[in-house]
């Protein structure tokens, strides 16, 4: 063997070691994020929520000193997340209540559509038997998911009572850190992602309550019961990308179907939903946002399917922060930026390729 295919032959066994090493590390904290769940959830909605209140209080530090504005900014966090609680515990229990009302609808509703299935050669299973115990069964399993989320907030809430006590500290530790590395700073990469993510959060707020607004005035102009439920739902399930608006948009759909028992009216009330969460979600974000979250849509996808699978509905939602927090690192480190060059926009990309051309020409 020649001396350049003995050099080939030990690269290519290098890459391939690599390759195999990624691949191992990657499955390793995957399992690690998927085991570790219970502890690293409110560990990241903690940070999560850091990142989003911290300019409030650094703005009461100045004017009222650290203890008070400590105080103010927890304050307000709980006013915050109360009324998000009770918004959303207060809708669905209006429709559940509505819906125990109006079990007749729902069963008439059920054996209509078995009904035309069965014309149609597509057999179901007995529906019939739909009463009132079925919706407590539905409520009973909602309130199960209800203790779940108030535990879990409560249980962030207090990470980040004493996450915020110790966030100057902290940053002394990254400062100290900063000194021991080259080429990239933890504190700028972290202040980095704290601003992208308060960015990327009053986006999909704006967002938000344009939806709620929207689907609350067509459904009261429709004549749609619970048209403040449903405004408000839409506006928290926005906050879920891709399976949030849908859900928001089929539920009031079959609800409809029972209270107007026309499919010609739930189709319209089906095509008019999809109309708003269409033109929000691919006109009014995309014009928010800019470059200044610069992910392929792609990638964006892929993130929240692999976060909803290792850590469902919480991963649903943090999913996009977490991979905008991943994408700024990759971003920040040299070694690591051809990773975010590959998840970034062809416009990012043409644009960070020209400026480090520009950079290298001016060296």
């Amino acid at each position: 063997m020649s001396n350049e295919q003995a050099v080939v032959t030990i690269m290519t066994d290098a890459g391939r070691n690599r390759f195999v090493t990624a691949v191992f590390a990657v499955v390793l904290v995957s399992a690690a994020l998927y085991f570790g769940r219970i502890v690293l959830e409110p560990v990241a909605f903690m940070l999560f929520a850091m990142a989003l209140v911290e300019p409030f209080q650094k703005a009461a530090e100045v004017r009222l000193g650290k203890p008070v504005a400590l105080i103010l900014t927890i304050l307000l966090t709980l006013l915050v997340l109360s009324i998000l609680v009770f918004a959303i515990i207060w809708s669905i229990s209006d429709i559940v209540h509505w819906g125990l009302a109006n079990v007749e609808r729902f069963q008439s509703l059920y054996v209509r559509t078995r009904q035309w299935l069965e014309g149609h050669d597509l057999f179901v299973g007995d529906l019939e038997n739909l009463n009132s115990s079925s919706f407590v069964g539905v409520f009973q399993a909602i309130a199960v998911q209800v203790n779940y989320f108030l535990g879990f907030a409560l249980v962030v809430f207090l990470f980040l009572i004493f996450g915020l006590a110790e966030m100057d500290d902290f940053k002394i530790k990254l400062q100290a850190l900063d000194k021991k590395m080259s080429g990239w700073s933890l504190l700028e990469t972290s202040g980095r992602i704290a601003e992208k993510i308060r960015k990327y959060m009053l986006i999909r707020t704006l967002a938000s309550v344009v939806t709620g607004l929207a689907v609350f005035l067509f459904t009261l102009a429709i004549g749609l019961d619970l048209a403040v439920a449903w405004g408000v739902i839409s506006f928290v399930l926005n906050y879920i990308p891709y399976v949030g608006p849908l859900v928001a948009v089929i539920l009031p759909v079959i609800f409809a179907t029972a209270q107007f028992e026309s499919w010609q009216m739930a189709a319209f009330i089906f095509g008019s939903l999809y109309l708003i969460q269409f033109v929000i979600g691919n006109y009014l974000e995309p014009v928010l946002t800019g470059n200044a979250l610069a992910i392929s849509p792609f990638v964006m996808l892929f993130a929240f399917l692999i976060w909803d699978f290792l850590w469902g509905m919480p991963g649903a939602f943090i999913g996009l922060p977490v991979t905008i927090a991943l994408f700024t690192i990759w971003e920040q480190n040299p070694s690591t930026r051809w990773i975010a060059n590959l998840m970034s926009t062809s416009d990012a990309a043409s644009s960070d390729a020209a400026s480090g051309a520009q950079l290298a020409k001016t060296s």
